[in-house]
């Protein structure tokens, strides 16, 4: 395929030759020129850049509605090319102003859930997010002038989302372009390369349509149609991309199968106050599995093989307070079954640590097997630099203790099941889901606590995540949230059951435990190491690059 060049003119060239705005006589007086103040000189560069950026901030807006709750997926490919189209030919300055425009909408828009925090923790994490926004756009701006630049612009999406996904403090995941495509025709891409896949053939396709559009910019003055050929041959490509996912096979053959009922007990409000009164949330989701087993024992309702509660199901500690281990030993007995419940637990030899935990409730032998969260959300659960940060900012002291990760992955023998424990915004890590699965999970569960979050979005943005997981490692995905959206996902990716948000109920399905592992649980993070070294080793090699594609003049000099 024959992808239009970018320009050959620098932008610095071409600002060179439009400073030059009228005829000086030969015979002026010899005096040196003024230059302009430094405001000046700012407000002339906003000037010229105020139309691009503009457009950035509005493609921004629309890649945040690519993602839930709005779910307008196409417009990732529009944000994709409208970003490649705006950098091209720019320099490496300019397209990191011109992503950081980008990015900062795009976060505020995706984030803003978080305002029942703050607005201040809105802003403050949608510009921290936005800076490697900022290094894409840089990038991008750079291999624009190579051949095959949307090829190696759609690494660098992939690169960028993959420094994201582990800086600082762990990373932050949110707003991956494989998470605006769960429901898309990229969806099961993930089954051969994860998520990394996904936001590569996203970018790729949404490049391909930028140079389209470009190679048909340039035959606006007129143009034979072996002219228009390039913008065809990218268009005819990114269309074969997009339908290649609808070619791969998802696998979701069951080797065995397994009854689960998740219970969602709800939460008295939502917000940071969640918690109400202690006990209350342990108690609404203990009357919850009775009257599950009280409608077993009458015949409404078939006998799981598994409960599931969601993440802080139980609002104390059972193992320091007798009457949450014996509330919970109450309804565990009276539904008969294995029950995994949620649980924060202090840590046993050092003070003013918990853990996050899933414990195994056997109804005859009481707590068991546990899973502890690995990856404790910053600022959230735990606080970096406690002593020096709470006295800058006191909203840290309402998380007055610091949750200690766990060590091992969550496959938990529950009942007949060996399940896969991943608690909340782990789902969005993709080595954690990885290990669990190649650790031996036939199913995962997602126990998360969206209470704060209720009715923001972020609840859709989490289950989102675990539609993809499904397809990535060919699992049923049982979501158990304390408040909602409490699901469960077939292998395929498809909703089979799910509860709305701030409402107690139970949802039971039969879902398939599987053995095989996709190719994207065999090749691992292989993918997206090998697709960011790419792009990135394209982008510090751009200016020998295009160096040496440049056509010699007749002395031999480029």
């Amino acid at each position: 395929m024959t992808v239009p060049p970018g320009p050959s003119d620098t932008t610095e060239a071409a600002d060179h030759r439009d400073a030059a705005d009228g005829f000086v006589p030969p015979f002026a007086p010899d005096v040196a020129p003024q230059r302009p103040g430094r405001w000046r000189r700012l407000g002339a560069l906003a000037r010229r850049t105020a139309p691009r950026a503009a457009l950035a901030a509005c493609a921004g807006i629309a890649l945040g509605l690519a993602f839930p709750p709005y779910d307008l997926w196409p417009l990732s490919l529009v944000a994709v090319a409208a970003l490649a189209l705006l950098v091209r030919g720019r320099s490496a300055a300019q397209g990191a102003w011109l992503g950081l425009v980008l990015g900062l909408p795009f976060f505020l828009v995706l984030l803003k859930w978080l305002h029942v925090v703050g607005w201040d923790a809105v802003v403050g994490l949608s510009l921290a997010e936005a800076l490697f926004m900022a290094l894409l756009g840089a990038g991008l701006a750079r291999v624009s002038r190579l051949p095959l630049w949307p090829l190696w612009g759609a690494c660098l999406w992939v690169a960028q989302e993959c420094a994201r996904d582990r800086l600082p403090f762990g990373g932050f995941p949110w707003g991956r372009l494989a998470f605006a495509n769960t429901g898309s025709p990229f969806t099961p891409l993930a089954a051969l390369g994860g998520a990394p896949l996904v936001t590569f053939a996203v970018a790729l396709t949404g490049g391909l349509l930028a140079a389209c559009a470009a190679g048909l910019w340039g035959l606006r003055s007129g143009g034979t149609l072996r002219r228009a050929l390039p913008a065809v041959e990218a268009f005819g490509l990114a269309a074969a991309i997009t339908a290649a996912g609808t070619l791969i096979p998802v696998p979701t053959k069951a080797d065995d199968t397994v009854d689960i009922a998740v219970v969602q007990g709800n939460v008295q409000r939502p917000g940071m106050d969640f918690l109400g009164r202690p006990m209350q949330i342990l108690d609404n989701h203990a009357r919850a599995t009775e009257q599950l087993a009280a409608d077993v024992r009458a015949g409404k309702a078939r006998k799981p093989d598994v409960v599931i509660w969601p993440e802080n199901s139980s609002d104390l500690d059972p193992f320091r307070f007798p009457q949450a281990r014996d509330r919970i030993d109450e309804a565990v007995r009276a539904i008969g079954v294995p029950v995994l419940v949620g649980a924060l637990v202090d840590h046993p030899s050092k003070q003013g640590y918990v853990f996050n935990e899933g414990i195994v409730w056997d109804p005859a032998k009481g707590p068991g097997a546990s899973y502890t969260k690995q990856h404790p959300v910053p600022f959230g659960e735990y606080v970096p630099f406690r002593e020096q940060l709470s006295k800058i900012i006191t909203r840290f002291q309402r998380v007055p203790r610091d949750f200690y990760p766990g060590d091992h992955t969550g496959v938990l023998k529950v009942g007949p099941a060996r399940l896969g424990d991943v608690i909340c915004f782990e789902v969005a890590y993709d080595e954690i889901v990885h290990d669990t699965v190649r650790a031996g999970a036939r199913a995962l569960v997602i126990q998360t606590n969206n209470a704060t979050y209720g009715r923001s979005g972020q609840p859709e943005q989490q289950l989102a995540m675990s539609k993809l997981r499904a397809v990535e490692h060919g699992r049923a995905v049982v979501t158990a949230a304390t408040s909602g959206i409490s699901a469960v996902v077939a292998p395929d990716g498809t909703i089979v059951r799910k509860i709305p948000e701030f409402t107690q109920g139970v949802v039971s399905a039969r879902i398939p435990l599987r053995d095989e592992t996709t190719l994207a649980d065999r090749v691992g993070a292989a993918p997206e190491w090998t697709l960011a070294i790419v792009g990135l080793l394209t982008c510090v090699a751009s200016p020998l690059i295009g160096r040496r594609g440049r056509p010699k003049d007749e002395k031999g000099q480029q």
